[in-house]
């Protein structure tokens, strides 16, 4: 699965890991994403991310 870069503040959304703290289970690829999910760091929308080959 595809990781994604926040273009604001380039936190990393990785998939294998997901987002625990707002309840996002590893194994959750990003377009799996709830539509309202924000970057944990700066709070940008979805839309402010894009795909990252790190």
């Amino acid at each position: 699965m595809k990781k994604y870069r926040c273009i604001p503040c380039g936190h990393i959304y990785d998939p294998a890991v997901g987002d625990p703290d707002t309840g996002i289970p590893p194994g959750t690829a990003f377009e799996n994403l709830p539509a309202d999910w924000y970057c944990p760091d700066c709070g940008a929308t979805k839309d402010d991310f894009e795909p990252y080959d790190g």
